[in-house]
């Protein structure tokens, strides 16, 4: 029996009179081929025995499983912490309406100091990976010599080009500032470990873009920590009561309802001694006396885009690299008083 021949893109280049370069463009889902001229290419190129490949990203299994992995520093994930619970449901939704399920694992700082991979990498139980919450770039670092089809989602490495999908932490949490100075506050303290994550260091800085605009100081003393440098909430030190501003700008839903029953502990009431702001819009089980003024940023605007992203990675197609902003929203309630 003689052998089938083997079929070549100038075979299929040669029935639509184009070059071999975009035949091998369009069969690869690169950029540079329009998609009637990619689609009646792979007509062809079917129609004559040549075996389409399925493209897989650098660092993805090389069998599809239809699997997302959507990894969490376990520092951030307790039950005092419910915030990536949320984003987590939210993601798992997104990527099922694509076709994808997800697989969730907790990465411990044991397995972050040592530079372990996630088990679900190990175990080729999946075919990409949304690493959700801050990680140290060392880790990233030793994760992308192995495993590169990876997003960040909810922070970004200063440092480390990685795609991520975060906030606009920045322009938002300048606008809730802007908004309490516009109510008479000029003593404003900011509530957060600047240090801790690159969401909260981005929404420090929006504060002190606004109080700088408006000419009003600001100082350490001026700073809160609600954290340890690992991310772990502490106890937050109220200044002396000679130093009590009339405002606190908090980087989390979380930090001000702790800062709200810590003030009241100290027979402080918000707004009438003290206005207090958060930021997320998400406080499930920690209840305040004081409906909540905040930034709200839709999860599923955030999810689609991670979606998106990292589907693009595993199936090899075309999409923006480097950082995605989503921007939201102030949800004004009575936390903030008018002086």
């Amino acid at each position: 029996m003689a052998q089938k021949k083997k079929v070549r893109l100038s075979d299929i280049a040669e029935k639509l009179n184009i070059s071999t370069v975009t035949v091998s463009k369009a069969l690869s889902d690169k950029d540079g081929v329009g998609d009637e001229l990619r689609q009646a290419i792979k007509e062809v190129a079917q129609s004559l025995g040549y075996k389409l490949k399925t493209s897989v990203a650098a660092g993805a299994a090389e069998k599809t499983t239809g699997n997302i992995g959507i990894l969490i520093p376990s520092r951030f994930f307790s039950p005092e912490v419910s915030y990536y619970w949320h984003i987590f449901n939210a993601l798992s939704t997104e990527f099922l309406s694509r076709g994808y399920y997800s697989i969730m694992e907790l990465l411990s700082e044991e397995d972050e100091a040592a530079l372990t991979l996630p088990r679900m990498i190990q175990d080729k139980k999946i075919d990409g990976l949304v690493i959700l919450g801050q990680t140290s770039d060392s880790y990233l670092e030793n994760l992308n010599k192995t495993y590169s089809c990876f997003i960040l989602f909810d922070f970004y490495s200063a440092r480390l080009p990685f795609d991520s999908v975060s906030n606009d932490n920045y322009f938002c949490s300048y606008l809730i500032t802007k908004y309490v100075i516009s109510q008479g506050h000029k003593k404003i303290c900011f509530v957060g470990n600047f240090g801790a994550t690159t969401s909260i260091s981005d929404r420090f800085m929006g504060f002190q873009k606004a109080m700088l605009e408006n000419h009003l100081s600001t100082s350490p003393e001026d700073i809160l920590n609600d954290r340890d440098s690992k991310g772990a909430f502490i106890p937050i030190k109220l200044p002396p009561a000679k130093n009590m501003p009339t405002a606190f700008i908090c980087n989390c839903d979380e930090t001000a309802a702790n800062l709200i029953l810590t003030l009241e502990e100290k027979g402080f009431r918000v707004p009438q001694d003290v206005s207090v702001t958060g930021f997320d819009n998400y406080l499930p089980q920690k209840q305040t006396s004081v409906g909540l003024t905040t930034v709200y940023i839709k999860p599923e605007d955030s999810t689609k885009i991670a979606a998106e992203l990292i589907i693009n990675k595993i199936t090899g197609k075309s999409y923006i690299k480097g950082r995605h902003l989503v921007s939201g929203s102030l949800v004004i309630r009575n936390s903030v008083k008018t002086l």
